[in-house]
């Protein structure tokens, strides 16, 4: 016995059928009325690769040979009756249980649940007949139930597996079969890619070719996909420009072959309350241009019949309570140009004298926002160009509402970085102290340009004595939230620095802060004090990287600082130590996110900056230390383009100092002689540095500031003159109530020092230590 295979002969391999997308047959249980069918009887199939080559005509299938009904195609030998044999296949409702039959047996050769023998199987037979192999009306071909072909299905004369309300679908393929509707394709259930045409679903429509698709499908699915892409390209915008643009872009000249874009001016932000009056004004005009293409065509830039004139439209449109162009812009659904509705609100949008093309060759289509009506956009074609269709208001309200959404997120986003760029730039300081003895630059760079906020930051703040206090910080996280608690933090370093607290107390009050403003509040810091007079730095750190000192002969060295635990983890101790800072040196400090990156650990990116600052120091010589300016531009142009994974801050310091032979200090007993000492003191020292001209005023405010310590003091009392630009002088004692201008009355015997000071010195000032305050004052060098 021969047995043959259940599919079609002629079906293409999986390996030449490479779009096919493959997917299981849906199968229903076999009718429980199908009998089993009798084994067949041997057969042959000759002449079956004549039959799939070259389909002959319906009428020349005759009994014994390969035969071709109307509906299908077999292959047989005479003797084996109508039908020949029948292949396992459906049943009335489905697939049904393999069957054959002999020959000579019943008229159809099929068991009722045989493939193609019922309502809805699919029949083949190796006898020639009308009916060969495609059992009926109700076969392989075109029936009531039978499978439906996409484009290229397997018969030879249409392709596809024939059309039916419950047919399956089949892929592509070349049709082997000859009839009016038969033939099995490739596969079951695509296109070329395995779908069944362009539009899923579709029925196929009566009377129509077979696998072919129908121009409105075509054409419906054309639409969606353009609305698909469009959209697309709209939301790929971030800013407003570029969303504006990405609806141009998109509409010209596949939709449309001008359009004018009309926003709010100004736009609203999220729940703003919109200012009066309504004016839109012209964001965006674009518009198809002839090339010279189009004019071998016959189609001029100056034919009014061809071409779109937009003309200058109006820049500026008030929209008026009640008008025409209120109610369109109301009822934000689009409309065509030649409505009522349009053709009145239209020229108040335009202005006078423009006009668009007559027939639906215009759409008026309002931008609607989450809550308001922001603006309009008004699309237009040639007169040679067909004219819109009812559908194409519905593709443009898609690109109108995807559109103004966008833009609501732009203008929310345009706000949102601006509130975090000024917070950020209100959290910095805006300008560097100059204060004596050092020279200071920063630097800020925000981790990105779309994000700058950040919970770096940087500081330099001036301590009593002609001190300055260095801080550098870094807040976890890159937040709005990481920035308010940098900003928190830093006051909090202000105002404990104004204690003239040491370092590490700093380091520990900051602690305690964070842990108040809540959990995870975490972050890193290094405090430093520079003393001029002393040529000394001392240095706490809270887990921040350690600073680079960069020595005049060009020597940078890793500065070794206790690293101690960052801020926020509490129950923590701070060590300080105390460093030398010779004259010419530079100080950089910085944040992890200098030296840290994806590409390397931290500790590669200190040694990394340690050798940059030692080449820059070595291209200005052994004698000359680098412009601070320079180096932090220097610095940061060793960062990488994949480096920027972190907001950076970096300060740096040159030390100055003081030379000794421009400092004078004294102590003074808390006594009545104090005052008269201290002027003479005061007389030799300028005397010494060529000051004489500043001797009377120096003389009568340290006089008055003297006689106001001595006056409170328990202890001995400090008196300390700084020659630098200035004249500082500085008086100290341990009383820690600062002293208050105040207006003296006309029978006051006191009240009137500070009154003096203010009025004699440059500037003035007082400030509270841990043993007592700082009294000072400054004078020019150069009257």
């Amino acid at each position: 016995m021969t047995e043959h295979p259940t599919s079609h002969e002629g079906r293409q391999p999986l390996a030449a059928r490479p779009q096919e997308r493959t997917r299981p047959r849906q199968e229903t249980p076999p009718s429980p009325a199908a009998p089993p069918a009798p084994a067949p009887a041997p057969a042959s199939r000759a002449g079956a690769a004549s039959a799939s080559s070259s389909p002959p005509s319906p009428a020349a299938a005759a009994p014994g040979g390969p035969g071709r009904g109307p509906s299908g195609r077999g292959t047989g030998q005479a003797g084996h009756g109508p039908s020949g044999h029948a292949a396992p296949g459906h049943g009335p409702s489905g697939h049904g249980a393999p069957g054959y039959s002999a020959p000579g047996h019943a008229p159809s050769g099929h068991a009722p649940s045989g493939r193609g023998a019922g309502a809805s199987g699919r029949a083949g037979g190796h006898g020639a007949g009308a009916a060969a192999h495609a059992g009926g009306p109700s076969g392989d071909g075109a029936g009531p139930s039978g499978f439906t072909g996409g484009p290229g299905g397997h018969a030879g004369g249409a392709p596809g597996h024939g059309t039916g309300p419950d047919a399956h679908t089949s892929g592509a393929g070349a049709g082997t079969g000859a009839g009016a509707s038969t033939g099995t394709g490739t596969g079951q259930g695509g296109s070329p890619a395995g779908v069944a045409g362009p539009l899923d679903g579709l029925p196929a429509q009566a009377g129509s070719a077979p696998g072919r698709e129908p121009a409105a499908a075509r054409h419906e699915g054309d639409r969606l996909r353009f609305v698909g892409a469009a959209t697309r390209r709209i939301a790929r915008g971030i800013d407003l420009d570029e969303i504006v643009l990405g609806l141009c872009r998109a509409t010209v000249p596949t939709f449309s072959d001008a359009i004018l874009v009309y926003l709010r001016d100004p736009l609203p932000v999220g729940d703003e309350r919109p200012v009066d009056p309504f004016v839109l004004r012209l964001r965006r005009t674009d518009r198809l241009r002839l090339t010279e293409d189009d004019s071998e065509l016959g189609l001029s830039a100056a034919d009014p019949d061809t071409d779109l004139d937009l003309g200058p439209a109006a820049e500026l449109c008030e929209v008026q309570a009640g008008g025409a162009l209120a109610e369109v812009l109301r009822g934000v659904r689009p409309v065509f140009g030649d409505s009522a509705a349009a053709r009145a609100a239209l020229p108040e949008l335009l202005g006078d004298g423009r006009s668009v093309p007559s027939g639906h060759r215009a759409i008026l289509a309002p931008l609607r926002g989450r809550r308001r009506v922001i603006g309009a956009a008004v699309f237009l074609r040639r007169p040679d160009r067909p004219p819109f269709e009812p559908n194409d208001l519905l593709v443009a309200a898609q690109l109108a509402t995807h559109t103004a959404l966008g833009i609501d997120k732009a203008v929310l986003y345009g706000r949102e970085a601006y509130i975090a760029d000024e917070l950020q730039r209100t959290m910095l300081p805006e300008n560097l102290p100059q204060p004596t003895g050092v020279k200071l630059a920063s630097r800020y760079l925000p981790a990105a340009e779309t994000a700058r906020v950040g919970g770096d930051w940087y500081d330099a703040i001036p301590l009593p004595g002609s001190r300055v206090a260095l801080v550098v910080g870094d807040v976890m996280g890159h937040s709005m939230t990481s920035a308010a608690i940098m900003g928190q933090l830093r006051t909090t370093a202000q105002t404990l620095a104004g204690l003239d607290l040491p370092p590490q107390e700093v380091l520990h009050h900051l602690d305690e802060q964070a842990q108040r403003l809540g959990e995870n509040r975490m972050a890193t810091c290094l405090y430093a004090v520079y003393d001029p007079v002393a040529h000394r730095i001392t240095i706490a750190n809270a887990g921040h990287p350690p600073p680079i000192l960069l020595h005049l002969g060009g020597r940078a060295e890793v500065l070794r600082v206790p690293p101690g635990a960052p801020i926020g983890v509490g129950g923590v101790d701070f060590e300080a130590v105390e460093l030398d800072a010779p004259a010419g040196a530079t100080l950089l400090l910085y944040t992890d996110g200098l030296v840290e990156s994806r590409l390397r650990d931290v500790w590669t990116g200190i040694e990394q900056l340690r050798e940059r600052l030692a080449a820059t120091a070595q291209l200005t010589g052994p004698d000359h230390s680098p412009p601070l300016e320079a180096l932090c531009d220097d610095v940061l142009d060793m960062l990488g383009p994949g480096d920027r994974d972190d907001d950076i801050a970096l300060l740096a310091a040159r030390f100055d100092g003081i030379a000794p032979s421009d400092v004078a200090y004294w102590f003074l007993e808390p006594e009545e002689q104090a005052p008269g000492r201290a002027r003479r003191l005061a007389r030799r020292a300028l005397a010494r540095w060529d000051l004489e001209d500043l001797s009377d005023s120096v003389e009568l405010l340290v006089s008055e500031v003297v006689t106001n310590a001595v006056r409170y003091a328990e202890r001995p009392v400090t008196l300390r003159l700084l020659r630098t630009d200035v004249l500082r002088c500085e008086v100290g004692d341990d009383s820690p109530q600062l002293p208050r201008q105040r207006r003296a009355r006309d029978t006051d015997e006191g009240g009137r020092g500070l009154f003096l000071v203010n009025r004699l010195a440059r500037r003035w000032g007082a400030t509270r230590l841990s043993t007592g305050k700082v009294v000072w004052f400054e004078l020019p060098t150069r009257i």
